[in-house]
């Protein structure tokens, strides 16, 4: 298991060195009065150029503006998960940052287990029972955990917008998607796009498609991992066959591979997830139309100087458009290239969905 402690920013690029190079990292003392903070990433890992990074960002700020002792363990499997919580516990960390869908359960017995210590979970909230489902195994807890800080993305807002970028962009009338797994913290991606698509029509008498994802059906197309860049140029030459022109990978580092195959051959522009691709995966900027942003590393900063100030409280933190939570990036060098009656149109949509005029579901007709 490579671990990476980061501490103050002169050692930061030599331990990521040595542990890319299999070498232990060096661990050096916490600032006084910081207190000590792990983050357990999912499968994508820290440097996966979307939320892993953007959690790790935050704690990084942390570890420079609090002066907090902060640290990252990699999962490679889902049998990591449990051991690296455990890892931290072990440390004495007194406030454990877990990220993704798929660490729910994991985190939810392990903060049961020790109630006197913080934990807060990217893109996961409890309750997340279902009838018949068994806590702890099938789902992480029936009841809000004291301990337990559920930070939550109105995704569907920002995805909405860049769906609607998207119908207003594509010059074949085809927009495709894709995700990694088939979690709702990914497919809120593509309900978003989707409604944004079929709003468009809506305003403009038009018919874009999307392909990739059906609402209706609850249906789509996955690659069922978060890591695979092949999957990532497969999907996209399978769209781009079926006439898609601009792409959204909701995948992780699985999407990086859309991008490289929209710059090589420059038959389709890609939407980022999670961070703005423009500026986390600059190799590909002459590709990245715009991207859905989710700010983690607010959230996870935010997180940690609650915990600091000891001000934490658990149960759910929902970020939207309204405080800014999630966005849509800029067009950075496709700006001019976008019409001023597109981009006028994309503000008064973003004005409609804050002050809930206009709401995804209500487009999508549920």
């Amino acid at each position: 298991m490579k671990r990476l402690y980061v501490l103050v920013a002169s050692v930061l690029l030599a331990s990521m060195l040595l542990t890319a190079c299999g070498a232990p990292a060096a661990q050096a003392p916490a600032a006084t009065g910081g207190i000590k903070v792990g983050q357990v990433t999912d499968m994508g890992g820290v440097d996966d150029k979307s939320f892993n990074a953007s959690a790790w960002e935050g704690v990084q700020t942390a570890v420079k503006d609090l002066g907090v002792d902060g640290k990252y363990l990699e999962s490679k499997d889902q049998s990591d998960y449990a051991k690296n919580i455990q890892q931290f516990l072990s440390e004495g960390d007194k406030l454990i940052v877990t990220i993704g869908f798929l660490l729910g359960v994991d985190t939810a017995k392990a903060a049961k287990a020790n109630p006197n210590v913080n934990f807060a979970i990217v893109d996961y909230t409890f309750p997340d029972c279902w009838p018949g489902a068994v806590e702890g195994k099938d789902c992480g807890s029936a009841t809000d955990i004291a301990n337990v800080r559920g930070i939550a993305f109105q995704t569907d807002q920002a995805a909405f917008l860049a769906g609607y970028a998207a119908a207003g962009m594509s010059k074949t009338g085809t927009v495709g998607t894709f995700g990694g797994i088939k979690i709702p913290t990914v497919t809120i991606f593509m309900k978003g796009m989707e409604a944004g698509i079929k709003y468009y029509n809506q305003q403009k008498s038009a018919n874009v498609k999307l392909l990739g994802w059906d609402n209706a059906k609850d249906d789509g197309l996955f690659t069922g991992n978060f890591d695979s860049t092949d999957d990532g140029r497969k999907f996209a030459e399978s769209l781009m066959q079926e006439g898609a022109d601009i792409i959204m990978p909701v995948a992780g580092p699985v999407g990086l591979g859309s991008a490289a195959v929209c710059k090589e051959t420059g038959k389709c522009m890609i939407i980022g997830v999670d961070s703005d691709w423009y500026e986390s995966a600059p190799e590909y900027k002459s590709v990245i139309l715009t991207s859905v942003i989710k700010e983690i590393h607010v959230a996870v900063f935010n997180t940690i100087k609650d915990q600091q100030d000891g001000k934490f409280t658990g149960g759910t933190k929902l970020y939207a458009l309204a405080d800014g939570g999630v966005g849509m990036a800029p067009f950075h060098d496709f700006d001019s290239q976008v019409p001023a009656d597109l981009k006028t149109e994309l503000d008064a949509a973003k004005t409609a969905l804050v002050n809930g005029s206009l709401t995804v579901d209500g487009v999508l007709g549920k």
